[in-house]
C-alpha cells in the first residue's frame, strides 16, 4: 500500500514581483522524483506563492527541504513587502496525511525536516499544529506574531526559544513554521438571499469560536456579482466536523431566517475520503468500507 503526504509549502516571493526567483523555486519542486507539483497559486498583493504537492514520504521531505535551501538562497526578507504577515523566506511548512499516512507520520516527517534547516542551513524553525512542543504554539497566528521584523526581539522570550536551532533568525530568510496537520477543507454555501446579517447570523453559530462546531472556521461575505450571501468556511478537521455536519446545520438555520441553500462549492483540492462520507451519510450505506468498494482505490495499489 503506497503512503502519500501531501506538503504546502508558502514563501515570500510572487511570481508576479520577481519571477526570476518563483522559478528557481518551481525548479526545485519539479526536480525531485516521486514528488507531483499539483498546484502552485502566487498573489503579487500579498507578495507570497504557495505550493501544493503530494509524494512519498521520502519524496516530499526531500522536496520540502530543496524549496527551502532555494528561499534561503535567494529570497532576502529584509527587502520584503507585501500584505501578508510572514516571518521568514519560506515562511510556513504544513504536512498532511494523505493516504496510509497518519498525523503522528506527519509530526515524525516535520522534525526530521526542521532538524535538517538546521543543521544544513542554520535556518531555525518552531513546530506548530500538531507538531507543536506546547499548547502555545499550535496556532500558527501566535507563532508568527511579531513578523520578519520583530522576530530577533521576541525569540529572546524565555517562551519563545525556536525548536530547532539558536535564540536568532537567519539574517536574512527569518525563521519558518513546520509542522503537521490535517487536511484544510475550503467550504463555501450559497443562500438564495442577498441579505449578509443573515449569512453572518448562521457563520456565528456554526464556528467553533462561538461554541458551534470545533473544527469550523465561518464568516458570512457578499458576492456581489451574483447578489446573493454566501456562508464560507474553513474545515480544520473533515473527521471531527465533516462537510455534511455544517451543510446540514446551515439548511436547517437558513429555515428558520426563511431562505434556502441554492448551491455550495469546494475550493481547491479536497480529500476524496470528506466526500464518500457524504456520500456514505446522504446513502445511508450499511457496512460501507470506501477502500474495500470504491474502485479507485484499488486501482491505485490500496486494498
Amino acid at each position: 500500500m503506497a503512503k502519500l503526504v501531501e506538503c504546502i509549502p508558502n514563501f515570500s516571493v510572487s511570481r508576479e514581483r520577481d519571477p526570476a526567483v518563483f522559478r528557481g523555486l518551481e525548479d526545485a519542486a519539479q526536480s525531485v522524483p516521486g514528488c507531483a507539483v499539483l498546484d502552485i497559486q502566487s498573489d503579487g498583493d500579498h507578495n507570497r506563492c504557495v505550493f501544493t504537492m503530494v509524494g512519498s514520504p521520502e519524496a516530499i521531505g526531500e522536496a520540502a527541504f530543496r524549496l527551502a535551501e532555494q528561499a534561503v538562497t535567494t529570497i532576502d526578507m529584509t527587502k520584503h513587502t507585501g500584505q501578508h504577515p510572514r516571518m521568514g523566506a519560506v515562511d510556513v511548512i504544513p504536512f498532511v496525511p494523505t493516504m496510509d499516512m497518519t498525523v503522528a507520520d506527519c509530526v515524525a516527517l516535520s522534525k526530521d525536516v526542521a532538524r535538517r534547516l538546521w543543521e544544513e542551513l542554520k535556518l531555525p524553525s518552531f513546530l506548530y499544529e500538531d507538531s507543536a512542543s506546547c499548547d502555545a504554539r499550535r496556532n500558527l497566528a501566535a507563532v508568527r506574531k511579531g513578523q520578519f521584523e520583530g522576530m530577533p526581539e521576541k525569540l529572546l522570550q524565555p517562551e519563545w526559544a525556536p525548536d530547532f536551532g539558536e535564540r536568532k533568525i537567519h539574517p536574512t530568510a527569518g525563521i519558518v513554521a513546520i509542522g503537521a496537520r490535517m487536511p484544510l477543507i475550503a467550504y463555501n454555501v450559497n443562500l438564495d438571499t442577498s441579505d449578509i446579517e443573515i449569512a453572518n447570523k448562521i457563520a456565528r453559530a456554526i464556528r467553533g469560536a462561538n461554541g458551534g462546531f470545533q473544527y469550523c472556521k465561518a464568516i458570512g461575505v457578499k458576492l456581489a456579482d451574483r447578489n446573493v450571501a454566501q456562508v464560507s468556511m474553513n474545515l480544520v478537521n473533515y473527521e471531527g466536523t465533516p462537510i455534511y455536519y455544517v451543510f446540514e446545520m446551515i439548511r436547517a438555520l437558513a429555515d428558520r431566517y426563511g431562505v434556502r441553500i441554492t448551491g455550495s462549492e469546494l475550493v481547491g483540492l479536497t480529500p476524496a475520503k470528506a466526500l464518500l462520507d457524504c456520500a456514505e451519510y446522504y446513502l445511508k450505506l450499511e457496512g460501507f468500507d470506501c477502500r474495500k468498494q470504491v474502485m479507485e482505490y484499488h486501482l491505485i495499489g490500496m486494498e
